[in-house]
């Protein structure tokens, strides 16, 4: 790392913290759910881009492909799917906002808590291995069979997911 990415780093963490952060707190805010489920995509490549600020590339792919690419993509089709889920009798608020707030505030003292007592280690980091290449090894030379059932399943999903979404007209 050059003397000028280091000193721009922080930076740009700080940048996609706070937007990870606004993120996050709109995908629980919005009145919304498609838009909801929008900001929770932005938050997850935001937060990929703190993996890639930390050299954890495997992680940024991870979780990019499993939570933008899978996760937000299936609430989406759930929600795009699901008939009347903003008609007028459906409720999209409800009444647990005063045990919501003090769960969120227990969380953040227990966090701050951990933070200030444990004493951290200190020192060089780790050599960085070739994490990308050795899973994609392990996964497609010891872990084959796991990874066939995998795609099988998936393809599975995809089909019964679109037969499901599909009108069914009777002729």
């Amino acid at each position: 790392m050059s003397d000028i990415e280091f000193l721009n780093a922080p930076l740009v963490f700080k940048m996609l913290a706070a937007l990870a952060l606004l993120f996050a707190v709109l995908s629980v805010t919005l009145r919304n759910v498609f838009h909801c489920a929008l900001a929770l995509a932005a938050m997850f490549i935001l937060l990929s881009g703190v993996f890639v600020l930390l050299d954890a590339d495997f992680l940024a792919v991870v979780q990019v492909l499993i939570y933008v690419g899978a996760v937000v993509i299936l609430m989406i089709f759930a929600i795009v799917l699901t008939e009347k889920i903003t008609s007028e009798t459906v409720r999209q608020t409800n009444q647990l906002l005063v045990p919501g707030f003090l769960v969120c505030v227990a969380t953040l003292a227990g966090a701050l808590y951990v933070l200030t007592r444990v004493p951290w280690p200190s020192g060089s980091p780790a050599a960085q291995k070739e994490t990308i290449k050795l899973v994609g090894t392990q996964l497609l030379s010891t872990h084959l069979e796991a990874f066939e059932v995998a795609s099988v399943l998936l393809l599975a999903a995809l089909v019964g997911a679109v037969f499901l979404g599909k009108e069914i007209t009777r002729r």
